[in-house]
């Protein structure tokens, strides 16, 4: 078995995550000569130049970010498989999770995964787009793509979109639409698209990057169209138009895990009327290669059990 000097590998993960010779120096309580002299041996035997030098500035090769992809990952399983064989039980995981998805709905849940399994060390890697999937980035995703090949997936959640108002701004919508007069002789008639369409909407841009598209959407799913005139309100994050909602300001699209803590679901009304399939579905991803880990494994079990047990899934 040919393997290069070992040493140097860790060395050379310091350098290419932190971008800094000093900065590696510093992290591995070594003298900065010492980490150019592993990185000159490592290369030396590679025959490839792994960094590109410009005064303090370092940046990884073509060949470098190829090797350190295969590097980190590698580092990462030896040093999961070493901490089992001592005993440790902790696992440490970085989980890269979408804003949204963090903070309406596994924040409120994480005292429940610390009291169950103690033993992980969870840290959140916020995302406001689909990250890369990549040992760089996190050791596990909440993802809704799933063409890493590298990669393995669990399905969580498929989400659909559905109108709320506050507690409030519904009685209001009730009082207008001359409902209050007696209120039991609705019953659980729906609420017309038309007759939503008289109060403000507010939109939500980031879910088909489109103005007003999520209304839009949703009026096409009973084959009508958003009516002229309506009025819109936009928003880019769907987190910013709950609130608008919360705050009596108009009728918002949401989806069921933004209402998922009691909390949430006290503060607002589900309107009756027909919800809208996005076609994004939402997964737990994690390389293949690393199935075998114990912390990855019960993290995923959990993360199942929570969205069945919170009717994401419907299992």
């Amino acid at each position: 078995m040919r393997l290069p000097p070992l040493k140097a590998l860790p060395v050379f993960e310091a350098v290419a995550r932190l971008t800094s010779f000093s900065a590696a120096a510093e992290e591995l309580s070594i003298t900065q000569s010492a980490v150019s002299h592993q990185i000159k041996q490592l290369e030396t035997y590679l025959g490839e130049p792994l960094f590109w030098r410009s005064g303090r500035m370092v940046t990884l090769t073509d060949e470098g970010r190829q090797y350190f992809d295969a590097i980190g990952s590698a580092l990462l399983q030896i040093e999961r498989a070493s901490e089992q064989l001592l005993g440790h039980e902790e696992s440490r995981l970085r989980l890269s999770v979408f804003s949204s998805f963090a903070v309406r709905w596994l924040v409120p849940r994480l005292p429940e995964l610390q009291r169950l399994h103690p033993q992980i060390d969870l840290a959140l890697e916020m995302s406001s787009q689909n990250p890369v999937l990549s040992d760089r980035v996190a050791d596990c995703f909440i993802t809704i793509y799933t063409s890493a090949p590298a990669y393995s997936y669990e399905h969580l959640y498929t989400e659909r979109l559905f109108p709320v108002c506050s507690q409030d701004y519904w009685q209001r919508i009730r009082r207008e639409m001359g409902w209050d007069t007696e209120p039991d002789a609705r019953g659980e008639l729906p609420i017309l698209p038309e007759q939503i369409a008289q109060f403000p909407l507010l939109s939500t841009h980031s879910i088909f990057n489109r103005p007003a598209g999520d209304w839009a959407a949703w009026f096409r799913a009973v084959d009508q169209s958003l009516p002229g005139g309506t009025r819109v309100q936009h928003f880019s994050h769907m987190l910013l138009a709950l609130e608008a909602a919360r705050f009596n300001q108009g009728i918002a699209l949401t989806n069921d895990y933004m209402l998922s803590t009691r909390k949430d679901s006290e503060d607002f009304v589900r309107l009756p009327a027909h919800a809208v399939v996005t076609g994004d579905k939402f997964y737990f991803a994690w390389k293949t290669s690393r199935r075998r880990e114990r912390g990855i494994q019960t993290l995923r079990r959990w993360l199942v059990d929570e969205a069945i047990r919170a009717g994401l899934r419907g299992e």
